[in-house]
């Protein structure tokens, strides 16, 4: 992870009493409205990524009144057929596109699908608001959540309140669908099943609201998602290392185990020009504007180098 996340570790951070607030990279453009910009616009894929794109298009929106768009987040495994068929110009994922789902663009096209790096997320472990538990390794979360372990009581993870100790761990988790689903198993599970035991909910907030509501309830999902109701563990690489925060230094300096960088797919043939619509929505994404968004939503900004190297990708100029 510390190599993937070396090229953000230019962002800055601004301590403002014990909260980190995050600051987009000055170097990034200031949005300005194109002319000729029309049409209709559909993006299917990650729920985690749902409040995202819709801020991206909200904000899209404003510059272009005329513009109609539509969002859909059902999980990242919905953006790539909806790309292939053409059913939608943008493919919001959590997880990287796999092989077979790129072979499988590229059988149809020739060419492989863009990938676009629109924000840095930290994937968090949640409990309740009340519970005593501060920090987990990563050894402890596989066996917590897979069949590599037993199912486990609070005291099995070093819970000494005698209230807690015997309770089981009630499991929350995402569904199959869910880029989060297949990013926490490889990442977090070592590809291990999960077990039976973890009660799928449909969507990101869904699984905070799920541990919010369960005294005794354990949960994975974005960082975006916390609420008031519970609390980010805090996790080490391995047992007996030091664990770190899920915040936005940790994961620009690739030492927060669960950091990932959240993706928009498109359709661009090497070579040619995109066109106006599809063209200045993903400027608006690498804007400071754009950026904003990512922090607005809770998640974490990408630098300008970044905008820069994938802004190239789709043949889009670079002036800053």
């Amino acid at each position: 992870m510390k190599t993937i996340f070396a090229a953000c570790a230019a962002v800055g951070t601004m301590i403002a009493g014990a909260a980190a607030q995050v600051q987009v990279d000055s170097a990034l453009p200031t949005y300005t409205t194109a002319q000729g910009v029309s049409g209709s616009i559909k993006s299917i894929g990650s729920d985690t990524l749902n409040n995202l794109m819709t801020y991206w298009a909200e904000d899209f929106k404003k510059a272009y009144p005329n513009v109609k768009i539509e969002i859909e987040g059902k999980g990242s495994s919905t953006a790539p057929p909806a790309l292939i068929e053409g059913q939608a110009q943008f493919g919001p994922m959590s997880r990287p596109m796999k092989g077979a789902e790129i072979d499988s663009f590229e059988k149809k096209y020739g060419y492989k699908p863009v990938e676009l790096r629109t924000a840095v997320d930290a994937l968090a472990v949640y409990v309740h608001k009340d519970c005593p538990l501060n920090e987990l390794s990563m050894d402890q979360v596989r066996k917590i959540f897979s069949v590599d372990g037993p199912d486990m009581t609070w005291g099995d993870v070093g819970v000494k309140d005698p209230a807690w100790a015997t309770k089981p761990i009630s499991l929350y988790g995402r569904n199959s669908a869910s880029g989060t689903y297949g990013f926490f198993k490889e990442h977090a599970l070592n590809k291990k099943d999960y077990k039976p035991s973890v009660k799928e909910q449909p969507g990101s907030s869904a699984v905070v609201q799920a541990v919010a509501t369960d005294k005794f309830g354990m949960g994975y999902s974005g960082l975006g998602y916390k609420t008031a109701d519970v609390k980010a563990v805090k996790i080490a690489a391995k047992d007996g290392e030091t664990a770190y925060e899920a915040n936005a230094q940790n994961s620009y300096d690739g030492v927060y185990p669960l950091a990932r960088f959240l993706y928009v797919y498109v359709n661009h043939k090497p070579g040619s020009t995109m066109d106006p619509l599809r063209a200045e929505f993903i400027k608006k994404i690498f804007s400071r504007q754009g950026q904003e968004s990512v922090v607005k939503d809770g998640y974490f900004p990408i630098t300008a180098d970044i905008a820069r190297e994938d802004l190239k990708k789709v043949g889009l100029p670079v002036r800053f």
